[in-house]
């Protein structure tokens, strides 16, 4: 049997995210581990029927001894293991992962890599702490990747072109898969048509980040309550204190208490809540694939969403939603103003993000393009 041990640096990654993936792979035959950090979602892994094993990595340290531990007990878990492929998450599994499989190559242990790059993130963020970081670690970073004869997975295109020019990749192992997907069967539209006499909610579910544009939607939401524009703005999520953009509790709860924004915290049920709302929202800075506008969309809401690429491979223009300029609240409120005051757009839209959804991004679709992966990478390793 092929052991594949999926690795991430926060369990919420895995749970949300690779289970499917995970229930794939079982299907056909493969033994899936799970490694990640122990968190409020490992025990629903084992619940899944899913091993797992307790890496100790901190998402937000720096220390580097406290790092170095990490990248060793990480190699100590590939040892014992011994898997034939490990696939990491975000940058720095991928990272820690690609330096482990070097040092366990050397003890006999041969595996394969595949990296996932969800959304390039933090790292290659333009702030400036970012920027600095990113100029220390290149040189290694790139030295890693290439050593490590990684396969390297992107959501986007925009972001597999930037590591191809920082020669993070090999050119011939980058591919694009578009997406993790969407259960289309659970999330689907309501069948309700919102009439001109009821109150349209718009919605933004996201981790709460700054560069989520958190503060232009709560901006967008005062600019059209000052209007006079008859509408309610819900927020869901919660802070993630893990990630140096988190938005801080108290402004939200601030927010909240001013009657901008509805604050509805962290939810578990994103298909009934989808079933509550009209317009979905995601004025963010940077994206893969945002998992949120992908259930909005198989639940049959029109899209607003900033003008970069992770948005725009769901959101099309003037068809399934629009598309505004980032860190811009005046464009995103005329947007919404546009929607909010023309329920029979609404519905239009709607059913065009609805086949948008069933054409590219069913999640059985995407499976096959992950299984198909996974294929030839163990051909290659012989």
């Amino acid at each position: 049997m092929v052991k594949v041990l999926l690795v991430a640096h926060w369990d919420w990654v895995l749970y949300n995210f690779r289970l499917p993936l995970a229930r794939a792979l079982r299907e056909r035959g493969y033994e899936v581990v799970f490694v990640c950090p122990h968190g409020e979602y490992t025990h629903r892994l084992w619940e899944a029927g899913f091993r797992w094993r307790h890496w100790s990595v901190v998402r937000r340290s720096l220390n580097p001894l406290r790092e170095f531990w990490a990248i060793v007990n990480l190699a100590q878990i590939y040892r014992q293991e011994r898997p034939k492929v490990v696939h990491h998450f975000t940058i720095k599994p991928n990272l820690y992962g690609s330096i482990a499989s070097l040092w366990v190559r050397k003890q006999n242990v041969q595996l394969k890599v595949i990296n996932t790059f969800m959304g390039l993130g933090y790292l290659f963020s333009d702030y400036w702490l970012a920027q600095n970081l990113r100029a220390s670690l290149l040189p290694f970073i790139r030295w890693t990747f290439q050593s490590s004869k990684a396969w390297t997975v992107f959501l986007n295109r925009q972001d597999s072109e930037t590591l191809r020019q920082l020669c993070l990749v090999i050119p011939e192992q980058a591919i694009i898969i578009p997406s993790d997907g969407v259960d289309i069967n659970c999330f689907r539209p309501n069948g309700f048509i919102s009439s001109k006499l009821s109150t349209p909610v718009v919605l933004m579910a996201a981790r709460l980040l700054w560069d989520k544009g958190v503060a232009e939607f709560v901006e967008a939401a005062r600019i059209l309550k000052q209007r006079g524009i008859q509408a309610e703005f819900w927020l869901a999520g919660k802070p993630d204190d893990g990630n140096p953009m988190c938005v801080p509790e108290t402004i939200l709860h601030q927010w909240h208490q001013e009657g901008l924004v509805n604050w509805l915290g962290h939810c578990d049920d994103m298909p009934s809540l989808l079933q509550k709302v009209d317009i979905a929202v995601l004025p963010s800075y940077h994206e893969g694939v945002p998992r949120f506008l992908l259930e909005a969309a198989a639940s049959g809401l029109p899209l607003v969403a900033t003008n970069i690429e992770g948005c725009r491979m769901v959101v099309r223009d003037g068809e399934n939603g629009f598309l505004v300029p980032s860190k811009d609240p005046y464009a995103l409120a005329e947007a919404l103003e546009r929607l909010i005051r023309n329920p029979e757009l609404r519905l239009q839209m709607g059913k065009a993000s609805r086949r948008i959804a069933e054409s590219e991004f069913d999640e059985q679709k995407i499976l096959e393009q992950w299984l198909a992966l996974y294929g030839r990478v163990l051909t290659e390793c012989g």
